[in-house]
């Protein structure tokens, strides 16, 4: 049998499983039988090993560029070196929504695998639930979306991957974890919509549903944090994020992802937010459509959308199917969903989580605004506009400095009630820690509102984050007499969604830092050299001289290089090497520019022509003070969510479906910080 044979079997296989499984989950828990549950395990467990095998059988066409295979013949060339034809699995519409499916068949194995011992009912309905989101994407896969087409005759070579998605590392790492963060937000999806179905609201609910957010935000923020790294080291423009309508796409279930782990924290400490905090679950999976559908429907012109295709129907069907599946649970639960205590103070805790949530959906309404208008508009008017950067800095940076003066002001206020003179006494020292990094900032000669605005808030957000984060350890030093290291692991052992959290919040910090720095104190120079001549191009203290200009073939691409001795402002000396490569499949050269990273600032050169005699060069050259922390967040948001994430020691209680007891530690102290942003 062919390639294209075996793989397309697979594929219906994992629809007919993807279709049982969701049928006999959402009826056996509707019904409250416990019989159903072992068909629905059997039904998660065969989808996943059916895509396993498609995706393994594209991946062996691919390596064996079998161009029979209508998506080999697409993607594959006997010239791309191994790594990047496996890559290429996602590199093209077919393979991504292929990959996306072997990701929510590992979820769905995980999740099953997981919860296999908990109360059958409510996992009849969960599991169910996501294999009916699987039955979409596997319907996807087996029609309009069908790698497994045949070529008859096959060619003998093809145009190979995207010059863009083979020109850098990053792709290697970058679309996985942005998957795993947006088919990750099926899981919590599907156990909100089973605990609406039941109608039982309670933290025996609420824990996996925050767990399994957790985990997909974690893999989200890493995804996007990656792509804004390949924009800068790939692309050449000196830039990591430009609004683009894809980059939004990841970012706005991001952004409702962030306000709900926050919010989980206010229903469970206070039994408040119920509604607000479901209505923010399901509407984290119905974003993570819309950004799929605006990466693949070709309707978005975006370097990283995918080219027109005929799934943004069928897509458009199912998102407005989901909506109104979603908006009627929450209609008819919305009794249960009723809060059990209000609130009781502005100066409270809950009070600015609240506000945060508010913060973020504000920014969320006002970053899906702007992305989706240009296309309202031109379907209404006929007239294409556009929205730019201007708009979303404008609308996005109040709101986003908001949200950094609320990570240091929450985490110092207690929950319930307090009084007014204790949080004075809270937050006085990060506000002086906050004012002096303003004034240091000052006395380096940096100027400008909103940037010093910016280190200041994050002076003193990270004043308060690094109290709360040390605070229980140094309370177990004090009264159990324990070293420094033993007492911070057993302070993080006993709140660890709370020790992750802060850890994650130290991450966010850098993150704003380094934006507020980069974009605000760069350093730009447009200059040609000629080899030969002595000419140099000065920017910033580092001085730059044109050694060499080299022109080179590789199997899959030629390039044109150059090198360059840099001087830094210490004297040190340096060789970098910016180029220009060049791929058949592209009429314009990619560029690889040459980045200098130090903690402080990065020196960027990008190679822009090199003339016909070929003895000189132009470059862009740019200095961007901190940007390197943005890269350097990774670190913080990985281990903290890890930490967060990872199952207690402790027993929190009975499984979905019955009652809890939290365990003692948890929640106390700055709560559930659940690796929240």
């Amino acid at each position: 049998m062919s390639s294209s044979s075996i793989g397309y079997g697979f594929v219906l296989g994992a629809l007919i499983c993807a279709a049982f499984g969701g049928v006999v989950g959402l009826t056996a828990g509707m019904l409250r039988r416990d019989a159903g549950f072992v068909w629905v395990r059997r039904a998660a467990y065969a989808f996943f090993g059916c895509m396993l095998l498609a995706n393994l059988t594209m991946v062996q066409a691919l390596v064996r560029h079998d161009f029979s295979v209508s998506y080999v013949a697409q993607v594959g060339s006997r010239a791309t070196p191994l790594v990047f034809t496996v890559v290429s699995l996602w590199s093209a519409l077919e393979g991504s929504i292929l990959f996306w499916g072997v990701i929510l068949g590992i979820y769905l194995l995980a999740f099953t695998l997981t919860h296999r011992k908990d109360q059958p009912q409510a996992m009849s309905l969960s599991i169910g639930t996501m294999l009916l989101v699987a039955t979409f994407f596997a319907f996807l896969i087996a029609g309009p979306a069908n790698p497994f087409g045949t070529v008859s005759p096959p060619p003998p070579d093809g145009p190979g991957p995207n010059p863009l998605l083979q020109n850098h590392v990053l792709m290697i790492i970058h679309p996985p974890m942005l998957y795993l963060g947006y088919v990750g937000m099926t899981v919590p999806f599907g156990v909100a919509v089973a605990a609406l179905l039941r109608g039982e609201i309670s933290e025996a609910w609420m824990a996996p549903l925050r767990k399994w957010t957790l985990i997909a935000w974690g893999f989200l923020s890493v995804g996007i944090t990656l792509g804004s790294w390949w924009a800068y080291a790939v692309l050449g423009w000196g830039g990591y994020w430009a609004w683009d309508p894809v980059e939004n796409a990841s970012f706005l279930p991001w952004l409702t992802a962030t306000a709900f782990i926050h919010s989980t924290m206010v229903q469970e400490r206070k039994r408040m937010l119920r509604a607000w905090t479901m209505t923010l679950a399901l509407a984290t999976f119905l974003l993570t459509l819309l950004g799929t559908f605006m990466t693949r429907s070709g309707v978005f012109n975006s370097v990283h959308s995918f080219t027109q295709s005929d799934i943004g129907p069928t897509f458009l069907v199912f998102i407005g199917i989901t909506l109104l599946a979603s908006l009627g649970l929450l209609a008819v639960r919305g009794p249960v969903l009723a809060a059990q205590e209000g609130l009781q103070s502005p100066l409270s805790r809950e009070a600015t989580i609240l506000v945060n949530n508010l913060l973020f959906v504000a920014i969320t309404f006002t970053v899906l605004l702007g992305t989706l208008w240009p296309v309202v508009n031109d379907a209404l008017r006929g007239v294409r506009v556009s929205v730019g950067e201007p708009y979303f800095n404008t609308m996005a940076v109040p709101g986003g400095l908001a949200v950094l003066f609320l990570m240091g002001v929450g985490p110092a206020l207690p929950w319930g009630a307090s009084e007014p003179g204790a949080v004075v006494r809270q937050l006085g020292v990060p506000m002086l820690a906050g004012g002096l990094v303003t004034a240091i900032c000052v006395a380096f000669g940096l100027r400008g509102g909103l940037p010093l605005l910016t280190f200041g808030l994050a002076g003193f957000a990270m004043a308060v984050t690094l109290r709360e984060l040390f605070l229980p350890a140094r309370v177990r030093m004090a009264e159990k007499k324990e070293g420094p290291l033993t007492a911070m692991v057993r302070s993080a052992q006993r709140a660890r969604r709370r020790f992750g959290g802060y850890i994650v919040h130290i991450g966010v910090i850098a993150v704003f830092a380094g934006v507020a720095a980069s974009s605000s104190y760069r350093q730009h120079l447009t200059g040609t050299l000629r080899q030969g001549d002595g000419k140099t191009l000065t920017l910033g203290g580092y001085t730059l001289a044109l050694k060499e200009i080299v022109n080179g073939q590789e199997p899959h691409r030629t390039f044109t290089a150059t090198r360059l001795l840099v001087t830094a402002p210490s004297g040190a000396t340096q060789e970098i090497a910016p180029r220009m490569n060049f791929y058949e499949r592209s009429t314009d050269p990619i560029p690889t520019p040459a980045v200098r990273t130090r903690a402080h600032e990065d020196l960027y050169v990008s190679l822009l022509a090199v003339n016909e005699a070929g003895d000189s060069a132009s470059f862009n050259v740019w200095i961007f003070p901190l940007v390197a922390w943005i890269w350097g967040s990774l670190p913080f948001i990985v281990i903290g969510s890890l930490i967060a994430a990872w199952p207690s020691s402790r027993r929190s209680g009975q499984r979905a479906g019955g009652a809890v007891a939290l365990p003692a530690g948890e929640g106390q102290s700055g709560g559930a910080a659940q690796g929240a942003a």
